[in-house]
């Protein structure tokens, strides 16, 4: 990832701890939207509640996470709807992991699913850590897409 450091990037001066301190922030965020949803709709759409949560949660929390991390560690320019499409696929593939390894975790393990969820992220966490960081922002080394973004919107139509 080249381009203009985002000003956490900026104050830590290792984007490796900038990238894992959003990725900390959100992992508690997406996590407290879990237990949100969680709390919210109980038991009311039967057994499996819970993966509604995750999916819940999952929207909310991706649309949070794309702003952190674009604003805040990478200050890529251009490419919104790529970046949004990459990122989402790095979080779609931690999200499947997470699906089928919530079940199994609640209905085989006998985990309630809050503790499960928790555990389950620590592996998740990983798996989006490497996507992020090699896919979600990359861009070619010395290209003007990895420079700040303008002020003006309409400067930038992506």
């Amino acid at each position: 990832m080249h381009g203009e450091p985002g000003p956490l990037l900026r104050l830590v001066r290792d984007q490796r701890v900038a990238f894992l301190i959003v990725g900390g922030i959100n992992t508690v965020l997406g996590t407290a939207w879990f237990i949100v949803f969680q709390s919210l709709l109980g038991a009311s759409l039967g057994r499996f509640t819970y993966l509604v949560s995750l999916l819940c949660a999952h929207v909310a929390a991706v649309l949070t996470a794309f702003v952190l991390y674009r604003r805040f560690v990478f200050r890529v320019r251009g490419n919104l709807w790529i970046d949004l499409a990459r990122f989402e696929l790095v979080n779609l593939s931690a999200l499947a992991v997470n699906a089928v390894s919530l079940p199994f975790v609640v209905e085989v393990l006998g985990i309630p699913p809050i503790p499960s969820q928790l555990l389950i992220t620590l592996v998740t966490a990983l798996i989006s850590y490497f996507g992020h960081r090699d896919f979600s922002f990359r861009r070619p080394r010395g290209t003007a897409a990895s420079s700040p973004e303008p002020t003006d919107p309409q400067e930038n139509p992506s």
